[in-house]
C-alpha cells in the first residue's frame, strides 16, 4: 500500500508540474510584449485626442501633446464647439446621425434580407447575382464616386440628404457576409417543419430566421455605421450646402480654414477642430459597448449540445 500510495504522489506530483509548465508556457513575453504595442496603438490616439481637446488655443503649442495643459478647458471647449458659427456643429453632427441611423440601418436590413434569400432560396439566376455582388465587393467606393455624381445630377438629387443616403444603403460586403452566415445559422429543416405548420415566408423570416441572425444582422449594422459616419469623399462631392455636410467634410473645412488662416481665430479654431473630432467619435463608442452583446450571444449559440 505504502509504493501505490507513493506511485499515486509522484504520479500527482509529476502531473501538477506538466501542468504549472504548460501554464508557463501560455505566457509568452513576445506575445505580450506585442499585445502592449496593439493596444497602445489603438489608446494613444484617443487619449491625445482627449488630452488636447482639454487645452486652450494657448497650451495647444506649447505644452506636451501626450499630457494635459494646465488648466482643464473640456467643458467650456464643448461649449465653444456647439455654439462657433451659429451652431453649425449641431446641424453637421444631426446630419451624420440621419446618414448612419438611416443608411446603416436600411443596409443591414436589405443585406439581411438579400443574404437569407441567396442562402435559403434556389431561383433562376441566384449563381450569377451573387458573382455580381462578390464584383461589387472589389470595386473601390472612390471609383464610384464620380459616375454617382454624374447619375445624381441627371436625376436631380445632388445637395440633397439622398445623395448621402441612397449609396449608404448599397452594402455589397454586408450581403456576401449575411449570405455566408445565413446559410450555417438558419437549418433547413426548421424553415420545413415552419412550413408544414402553415407559417408564411414572410412569418417564418420575421419570427424565426431573424433571430437567428441577430449577430451578423449587427455585425454588418456596425460595419455599414462606421463606414457611413466616416464617410468624407462621396459626400464632399455630392454636397455644396455647408448645412448638409456630415462631420467629416464640416471639421475638414474648418481645418482648411484655420490652416489658410481665414477663420480669424487663430489656435482657437484648432481646439474647436480637436474637441468636434472628440465628440464625432463618442457614438461610435456608444454603439460597439450596446451592440456587442449581440455578438457575444452569437458566439454562445450552438456551443451547448441540445
Amino acid at each position: 500500500m505504502t509504493a501505490v500510495a507513493e506511485a499515486n504522489r509522484t504520479t500527482g506530483g509529476q502531473a501538477a508540474h506538466r501542468s504549472t509548465k504548460a501554464r508557463r508556457r501560455g505566457k509568452s513575453p513576445a506575445l505580450t510584449v506585442i499585445l502592449l504595442v496593439m493596444f497602445a496603438y489603438a489608446v494613444l490616439p484617443l487619449f491625445w485626442l482627449l488630452a488636447n481637446a482639454s487645452k486652450n488655443g494657448g497650451d495647444l503649442f506649447s505644452t506636451f501633446g501626450l499630457w494635459f495643459g494646465g488648466d482643464f478647458h473640456l467643458f467650456a471647449n464643448i461649449g465653444d464647439t456647439l455654439s462657433y458659427n451659429n451652431g453649425i456643429f449641431v446641424r453637421w453632427f444631426g446630419n451624420t446621425v440621419l446618414y448612419s441611423v438611416v443608411g446603416a440601418g436600411g443596409a443591414a436590413l436589405l443585406a439581411t434580407l438579400g443574404g437569407y434569400a441567396l442562402a435559403k432560396y434556389e431561383f433562376p439566376g441566384r449563381k450569377l447575382l451573387f458573382a455580381v455582388v462578390l464584383g461589387g465587393i472589389s470595386i473601390p467606393g472612390t471609383a464610384l464616386a464620380v459616375p454617382t455624381y454624374l447619375l445624381f445630377s441627371r436625376v436631380g438629387i445632388v445637395d440633397t440628404p439622398w445623395a448621402v443616403l441612397i449609396p449608404a444603403l448599397c452594402s455589397p460586403f454586408g450581403l456576401y457576409l449575411m449570405r455566408v452566415y445565413a446559410a450555417d445559422a438558419v437549418p433547413d429543416s426548421i424553415l420545413e417543419s415552419a412550413r408544414i405548420d402553415g407559417a408564411g415566408e414572410f412569418r417564418i423570416f420575421r419570427t424565426i430566421a431573424l433571430r437567428l441572425l441577430a449577430p451578423g444582422f449587427v455585425t454588418v449594422l456596425l460595419f455599414a455605421l462606421v463606414a457611413t459616419w466616416n464617410n468624407y469623399f462621396l459626400p464632399l462631392i455630392v454636397l455644396n450646402s455647408p448645412d448638409w455636410f456630415p462631420l467629416t467634410v464640416g471639421l475638414n473645412q474648418w481645418n482648411a480654414q484655420a490652416n489658410s488662416g481665414t477663420s480669424g481665430a487663430g489656435d482657437a479654431t484648432y481646439t474647436l477642430i480637436l474637441t468636434g473630432s472628440l465628440l464625432s467619435i463618442v457614438p461610435l463608442i456608444i454603439a460597439f459597448l450596446g451592440l456587442q452583446r449581440f455578438w457575444q450571444s452569437g458566439l454562445a449559440t450552438g456551443s451547448v449540445k441540445q
